[in-house]
């Protein structure tokens, strides 16, 4: 089930203060002819993006024909056609962003980062694609070639989210790191990617220990039995990525725009941030073992 009405309401809440406050520092759509009113209320608009992520449809022309216009007409009574919504999902790009940034999670020092792949066509038809030309790239990982994009997240023990960054898909997964911790301090947990000697300097003069495992040609690191433990529960991000491209969608090769794109990737980072329940490390362990921690 859907928390729709939770969803709106919070929605609804920060769209009051987003207009109220930042929606006048912004530097207007020179595109836009006419300052009227849109029919539909931005955090409507907000709310049926989220609720696409949380719903079985794969598409969301299907979504929003077939499920919003149909089985939601009270919900959304001035729901406007599927062509123009496609138009006014624009303007909800920048608040998903802040709205996106405010609600992270809790800075409980302990957290955990990694990437995933966002391709947007199949190796094949790289040279046909339009849509991202220029504009994604080719990048490589573990599984093997890709064309398109790079998500980078950190999250919390807890599994809340924290921060993230969209770069071309040809960005080295360190490159990001410094900037996304920057005001946060504690543990980063992360895999051999992300060894790097000049990395390991910058988050230290930011109060942030990146802890890894070494590879094969390095000499083994001593970590503390609860370092040794967290740095196990790694996989738990791997899981979180897992639930945000196959129950949240927000991978598919079938973006007409890279504006659509971005939005697709927003709204399932907040449907996530809207899940009841979230993969997290059990926090009792580190109320009985914090001085193994901090003491190491």
């Amino acid at each position: 089930m859907i928390p729709l009405v939770d969803i709106f309401c919070s929605i609804d809440d920060f769209c009051k203060h987003f207009e109220e406050c930042g929606g006048k520092n912004f530097i207007e759509n020179p595109r836009r002819k006419r300052n009227r009113v849109y029919r539909m209320s931005l955090s409507e608009i907000m709310t049926i993006e989220v609720m696409f992520h949380f719903s079985h449809y794969r598409t969301f022309k299907d979504f929003y024909v077939n499920n919003i216009l149909k089985n939601y007409r009270e919900e959304f009574p001035q729901a406007v056609s599927y062509t123009r919504f496609l138009e006014l999902k624009g303007s909800a790009f920048m608040p998903l962003v802040v709205f996106l940034l405010i609600l992270g999670g809790e800075e409980t020092g302990i957290y955990f980062a990694d990437s995933t792949k966002l391709f947007v066509c199949d190796n094949l038809r790289i040279r046909r694609n339009k849509v991202f030309k220029n504009i994604a790239k080719r990048g490589k990982t573990s599984t093997g070639w890709f064309f398109g994009f790079k998500l980078h997240l950190v999250f919390n023990n807890k599994g809340e989210f924290m921060r993230f960054a969209l770069t071309p898909g040809n960005v080295d997964d360190r490159t990001p790191i410094a900037s996304m911790m920057k005001k946060l301090k504690g543990f980063l947990f992360a895999d051999r990617g992300y060894i790097s000697k000049k990395l390991s300097q910058i988050l230290d003069s930011q109060e942030v220990e990146l802890v890894t495992k070494v590879r094969r040609n390095m000499k083994p690191k001593p970590l503390s039995p609860l370092k040794s433990y967290l740095l196990s529960k790694r996989n738990m991000i791997e899981t979180i990525i897992d639930q945000l491209k196959n129950m949240l969608h927000i991978q598919h090769t079938r973006h007409r725009s890279v504006m659509n794109f971005q939005i697709n990737v927003l709204g399932g980072l907040l449907a996530y941030i809207f899940k009841p329940r979230k993969v997290s490390v059990p926090f009792h362990f580190f109320n009985r073992h914090h001085n193994l921690l901090t003491s190491s």
